[in-house]
């Protein structure tokens, strides 16, 4: 893989230095910018989303609440089953950082000395936008595209080859879609008897909201039933 990479012909070499070649036309300030956002930001932004999503179900309090928790609380753990299962990938490949076999890169983040493929921050980032897709497609959506603008961001900081980020996408979504089947199948039934418990029923749906708008819509028909026999008895009795 690294005398691959060594190769000049290779268009993954040559797409590495076209986008990374930007951040040596682009501003100091921007750079620093593109460090954070690429290092920290998405990847906060991501957990803040499946935050966000599992604020909407819960507030909601449909009946299917319990099964889209389940969808949300799979997100993150899929992304940290997904960096598990890189570990013996990266140790089987050992594939050097683009910056220790090329010279000329704009490295923004040093002191990275593990393997390159496959990127971590890829992997994480597609894996949550995926599970989050599964569970919500409009906030899903948001995510991947999320996860593909912090592979883009790995190649401008000059620490992944583009087939690193794709391996990380490829990762990512292989676990959050194959394993979410059984994954919700398991983790449904906790959701739900989370639900029914008194202290942590607030997690899947808000208060007040678990049946209490069918009790709420009953009650006043029950009431105005009630009014109107009663209305009758005393017609009948006068």
């Amino acid at each position: 893989m690294a005398g691959l990479a060594a190769s000049g012909s290779n268009p993954d070499v040559d797409l590495l230095y076209d986008i990374n070649g930007l951040a040596k036309d682009a501003p100091r300030w921007f750079d620093r910018v593109m460090e954070y956002v690429g290092e920290y930001g998405l990847l906060i932004g991501l957990v803040l989303l499946v935050v966000w999503c599992w604020w909407s179900v819960r507030r909601r309090g449909e009946d299917d609440a319990a099964s889209s928790v389940a969808g949300l609380v799979w997100a993150p753990l899929a992304a940290a089953l997904a960096v598990l299962v890189n570990v013996p990938i990266r140790g089987f490949v050992e594939r050097p950082r683009p910056f220790n076999d090329h010279q000329g890169l704009e490295v923004l983040v040093a002191g990275k000395s593990d393997y390159s493929f496959v990127s971590d921050h890829a992997t994480i980032a597609m894996a949550l936008g995926v599970g989050l897709f599964v569970a919500n497609r409009k906030f899903g959506l948001i995510g991947i595209g999320l996860a593909l603008l912090e592979g883009f961001c790995r190649v401008y900081m000059g620490v992944h080859y583009p087939t690193d980020v794709i391996g990380g996408f490829a990762l990512g979504t292989a676990v959050a879609l194959l394993l979410s089947p059984p994954a919700t199948a398991l983790l449904t039934p906790v959701m739900s008897a989370i639900e029914r418990s008194s202290r942590g029923g607030w997690l899947i749906r808000a208060r007040g909201r678990s049946g209490a708008g069918e009790q709420d819509a009953l009650i006043p028909g029950a009431r105005k039933e009630s009014a109107e026999a009663g209305a009758e008895e005393r017609d009948l009795a006068a």
